[in-house]
Formats: structure tokens, sequence, C-alpha cells
């Protein structure tokens, strides 16, 4: 016990502020799926696919903006807090120039695919809008370097919140659908507001003293390019199952399947959140101490395991009663979709942990190839299993290509072979942990 709490003791820091995100994203769970079930009865499959359809679209180029630096910008202000200011300085420009990439490679695909001022035009560039407030995760990114995630998170709380009473008054005066994508873009510029009072508010300092050079963007770029473009893939494994599913089947099979991938991939806030918490320590531990940072990389790559599968074997067990329940026999066949879908956490959940390894090691290249290969994985399986099966089809090609990029892959290099390992080694974490206790008790 004493070992137990010695432990607790040395990292209760980090989990408290891991507590914070952990509070956010639960928050944002809560209200989500309320809004979620109201927003699907009250919309219908058809116009809530179509909401569905152009968020996802509309998440695949706002990759472009995002530029995979959150990791690596935390770092560089934990390694070198002499020049702060234009580390994030120089981020908030890169971000807004890939916002504004963005946002013309939306409009682009809308005037060559869409309907010129019809519902499907006009909801991918509302929706878009929003990518310029997510400029503003530059803060953010200050206050996770700082260990200090109570103020995101009260900032993210409140734009929630505050997003959900503007959805709610909208159900209830029986507003059409384009008010419902203005209100998703209003949640992202409260959040980046109160991100700006917030931090002004606990450092003195404002945006405007932040300063930008080339010589940081390049040096940023330079570091950052695999990883942007590693994100870049991320997002199309994980959102191209919308996209295609509204290309080959319509917009009634994309509002079915967002039920269940929404309710799948909201518990992905637990691996972020822990691991956004002990990232410094883990810089900190392999730079001074590599037997103990490689134990702790297991201690944490169990414990995501273990809640992934605990989180999976639970919604199994739920699903049909409850999406019968709540969304009704309009979306019915969304819980055979969840059963299968929810079981790619266990992949996701690893993953966050694997990326930050991949910073810290400077292995950036990993990035790249892995979600590179989980992307060509999932379109070429949704193209072979959606004519077939449908939203199942979809599902299933989502968890084998987080299962090719989140492990199988490792197993291809010597660096990333022990990584592997450690993954395999987790997958029975439950069972070393149970029999560990049953010979503790003998």
């Amino acid at each position: 016990m004493s070992a137990v709490r010695t432990l607790f003791n040395k990292i209760r820091h980090y989990l408290f502020n891991a507590s914070w995100m952990m509070a956010e994203r639960l928050l944002h769970i809560g209200v989500g799926f309320v809004m979620a079930v109201l927003l699907a009865r009250y919309l219908g499959p058809e116009q809530f696919g179509v909401l569905s359809y152009a968020i996802a679209m509309t998440a695949i180029f706002a990759s472009a903006g995002h530029m995979g630096l959150a990791g690596l910008v935390v770092r560089e202000v934990v390694r070198k807090p002499e020049i702060i200011p234009e580390t994030l300085g120089t981020t908030f420009v890169l971000k807004l120039s890939g916002m504004v990439v963005g946002f013309a490679l939306v409009l682009l695909y809308a005037l060559l695919f869409e309907e010129i001022g019809g519902t499907e035009f006009w909801m991918l560039l509302i929706v878009a809008s929003a990518i310029f407030f997510q400029t503003f995760d530059v803060v953010e990114y200050w206050f996770q370097s700082q260990v200090q995630a109570r103020y995101p998170a009260i900032a993210k709380s409140s734009a929630v919140l505050l997003a959900a009473a503007i959805k709610l008054l909208l159900i209830f005066s029986g507003a059409g659908l384009m008010a419902f994508a203005f209100a998703h873009t209003v949640q992202f510029m409260i959040a980046a507001l109160l991100l700006t009072l917030l931090y002004k508010g606990t450092t003195r300092l404002s945006l405007t003293d932040w300063t930008a050079s080339f010589a940081k963007a390049k040096e940023l770029l330079s570091q950052g390019w695999i990883i942007y473009l590693g994100s870049i893939f991320a997002v199309i494994y994980m959102k191209i199952d919308q996209v295609m599913l509204k290309w080959m089947i319509g917009a009634e099979a994309v509002g079915v399947y967002a039920v269940a991938a929404q309710l799948s991939e909201a518990w992905y806030f637990l691996p972020t959140a822990i691991v956004a918490s002990f990232f410094p320590r883990l810089i900190k531990l392999h730079a001074s101490a590599p037997e103990r940072f490689k134990l702790r990389m297991q201690q944490l790559f169990d414990m995501l395991c273990i809640f992934a599968i605990a989180v999976a074997l639970m919604v199994t067990l739920v699903a049909e009663p409850l999406i019968s329940l709540l969304f009704g026999a309009e979306y019915l066949q969304s819980a055979s979709i969840l059963v299968i879908h929810v079981w790619g956490g266990v992949f996701i959940f690893m993953r966050a942990l694997f990326s930050r390894w991949i910073l810290i090691e400077g292995a950036l290249m990993f990035s790249l190839i892995t979600q590179g290969l989980g992307a060509l994985a999932n379109i070429g399986l949704n193209l072979l299993l959606i004519p077939r099966y449908g939203g199942e089809g979809a599902a299933l090609a989502t968890v084998l290509s987080y299962a090719i990029a989140s492990w199988v892959a490792l197993l291809a290099h010597p660096k990333t072979r022990p990584v592997f390992y450690m993954m395999t080694k987790s997958f029975f974490s439950p069972l070393r942990y149970a029999v560990s206790a049953a010979g503790a008790n003998r």
C-alpha cells in the first residue's frame, strides 16, 4: 500500500489535471448525447444524415489547418520557455493559414459536387466556417504545457452548454436544418472567445503579445510536416466512412450510421485526457530515466486498454435496448453498427499514447506511414464492404483500419516493434492483473 500511496502522490497533480479534461469531456458527452437524441428524433434519419455528412466532410478538409502541431507545440513550450510568445504566435499564424486553405477546399468541393444554392451546398459552407475559430486551440496548447487543463475545460464546457441551449430553442421553435448548422458554428465561436479571455486573465497577456517568425515557422513545419500529413490521413480514415456511405447509399444511411459512430467515438476523450496530462512528465522521464519511462509507458498502455475493453463490453451489452429506447425504430439498425464500431476504441485508446511516443522519440515518419496505411485500408475496405453490408460493413472497415494503423503496422519496423509488444501485452492486462491480484491474496 505504501508503494501505491507513493506513486499516487507523485502523479496526483497530473491526475487532477486529467480529471478536468475528463470532466469537460463527460459534460460534452452527456450534453452531446442528449442533443443527439433530440436532434436525431427531430430531424429524422435523412436530415440528420445531411448534418452529419457536412460535419464529417468539413472535418476532413479542416485537417489542413490543424497541422498536427498540438503535441509538438506543447513539447516546444516545455523545453524552450524563453521563446513561448514566438512559438505560440507562429503556431497561430500557421493554423490560420491552414484553416483558410481548408475552407477554400470545402468551397471548391461544394461548387464541384453539390447543387449550387442547394441545402447540402449551404450546409457545408456554414459548418465549415467553424474551422476558423479552431485556430484559437493554440491557447489550449499553452494551458496543456502548464498542466492547467481547468481553463480550457471551463471554456469548452461553457460553449457546449450555451450551444445546447440554442439548439433546444431551435427545436422548440420548429427551426429548419440550416439553423442547426449555424448553432454548430456558434459553439466553436464561444469556445474561442472564452479561451482568449481566460488566457488574458491568467497570464496578464493577450494574443497581441505573441510574435511570429518565418524561422520558427520553418522549424515547426520541418519537424511537423510528417505529423501534419499523418493527421490528415488520420482524419480521413476516421471520417471517410460517413462520406462514402453518403456517396454509395445516401443521406439516410449516414444518419443511421452517425448515431452509432457518435456514441462509439464519445469515449475517445479518455485516452486524450490521460495522455495529454502525463505528456510533460513523460518528456522529462525519457530524458532523465529511460527505464522508468518504459515502465510508465507500459502502465499507461495497460490502463488505456482496460478502459477501452470495459467501455466496449458495456456498450455491446446495452446497445440494442439503448438505441431502441432513445432513438426509436427509425434508428434500430444503429445498434448492430454500434456493437461493431465500438471495438475500434481499443486501438484508438492506445494510439493516443503511441502518438506521443512518436513525438518524444522524434520518430515522426511512423506517424505518416501508419496513418497513411490506415486511410488506404479504410477506403479499400469500405469499397469492398459497404456495397455488401451497408453501415455494418463501414463499421467493420473502420475497426480493421484502426487495428492496421495503430497496432499491426508497428510490427514491421525494429524501432516500433517494442511498442507493438507493449500493446500486445496490454491486450492481456485484465488477465495479468487478475492473476496478480489472486496471487497476492493467497
